[in-house]
């Protein structure tokens, strides 16, 4: 990404799988060398680049340097990435819980200071008539802060009588592999408490739909998706709550190729076994999609600059709106019509949770509670909902 500091401009460059912690910012003058490291060009092809970029022909220290500095932060595919990567994903593997690797972040690492908040956040929450048996709900997983009037509407919804059962979350992958779940044993620690993952669940879906899987996902280690809606659930019902903690990667195939998600078997497997498990589980489970919606604006690389229900935005909420109504009804193949269109321009992070939760639960039905439009920054938009989903008696 650009970096944000105007002190130090250039390209800032972070690994967003979390193998390093190094953060690097690349001057203006280098960033078009980094170019050459394709695996491909070689190191004379390197110095070439910076010989016509600095008019300088002693280059021989820029490029060592360049070279040190990238191996060094472990953004190069070389041994030092190798032992990084194994390190960490054999610390998550080592690890006897999920740690919350966003407490003093999106929110306060104190039991004390998060229970405030969390009061402060549902305040007025009035819970909407529902229809028939609810059985699901839909937040999103951004800030709080930005979408709190669709997390309250999402989770004044529950009831204490929910406590008992198991709370499938279905949750964004952001950076899991295309057409892959990722499961995890682990238990799930907040600052409000510890959350027991349904093992036996777990155990069940991953003999069942072998090579959709992803097992002790390293992805859960650092994804926000489920810990964000963790922190409601706890508040609602307790850190006690049973959860099976699922992350959909996208289905990028489908996107790009045409044709729908389960063409590809291991998704049509991990479909078949979802749906069995919530057909034998019945009333003991109960559905939360952690979901953001459209990204728009200069930080997802539009060429425009996003402001929340205004110009374009209003034109976005009614694509948005389209595509709700689409999964109120139940319609999964009308729905991912709409995703496909333009190879999803809309950017919707949340369309694999959704598309998974319809193929899981053809019946269901849902009523849209909330809808938003949040500026993440001065020229960027997220969309959200808070849902709720029945099934009829």
């Amino acid at each position: 990404m650009p970096s944000p500091a105007e002190e130090h401009p250039g390209l800032l460059i972070r690994d967003g799988h979390h193998f390093s912690d190094a953060v690097l910012i690349v001057p203006p003058l280098l960033v078009e060398s980094l170019a050459c490291f394709d695996g491909k060009k070689t190191d004379l092809d390197l110095r070439a680049v910076l010989v016509r970029l600095t008019g300088d022909l002693d280059v021989g220290e820029i490029a060592r340097s360049l070279v040190e500095a990238l191996s060094g932060a472990g953004f190069l595919e070389d041994e030092n990435f190798t032992r990084m990567e194994r390190e960490r994903r054999s610390q998550f593997a080592a690890e006897p819980v999920r740690q919350p690797a966003h407490a003093g972040g999106a929110y306060p690492a104190e039991a004390d200071a998060l229970s405030q908040t969390l009061a402060r956040y549902m305040n007025g929450a009035v819970p909407a008539s529902q229809d028939g048996r609810l059985m699901a709900i839909a937040a999103p997983h951004a800030s709080p802060e930005g979408g709190v009037e669709s997390y309250r509407a999402a989770y004044q919804m529950l009831r204490p009588e929910d406590r008992d059962r198991t709370f499938v979350i279905l949750a964004t992958s952001h950076y899991g592999r295309s057409e892959r779940f990722g499961l995890t044993r682990k238990n799930f620690l907040t600052p409000l408490g510890e959350s027991p993952t349904d093992v036996r669940l777990v155990d069940w879906l991953a003999e069942r739909a072998p090579g959709a899987i992803e097992m002790e996902d390293f992805c859960h280690s650092f994804e926000h998706t489920v810990e964000l809606e963790l922190i409601f659930l706890q508040h609602a019902l307790g850190p006690q709550t049973r959860i099976l903690p699922i992350l959909c990667g996208g289905f990028a195939r489908s996107l790009m190729e045409g044709g729908k998600p389960e063409d590809d078997q291991r998704v049509q497997r991990f479909f078949d076994a979802l749906a069995e498990l919530r057909e034998r589980e019945g009333n003991r489970l109960f559905w939360i999609l952690g979901v953001d919606m459209a990204h728009m604006g200069a930080r997802y690389q539009d060429p425009f600059q996003a402001r929340a229900s205004q110009g374009l935005m209003n034109e976005v909420e009614a694509r948005d709106r389209d595509r709700i109504a689409r999964i109120n009804s139940g319609d999964a193949d009308g729905f991912w019509e709409l995703v496909r269109e333009n190879r999803d321009d809309l950017k919707w992070c949340g369309s694999s949770p959704f598309y998974t939760f319809l193929k899981t639960a053809p019946r269901a039905r849902g009523e849209l509670l909330s809808y938003e439009q949040w500026n993440i920054d001065e020229a960027s938009v997220v969309s959200f909902a808070g849902m709720s989903f029945s099934e009829p008696e």
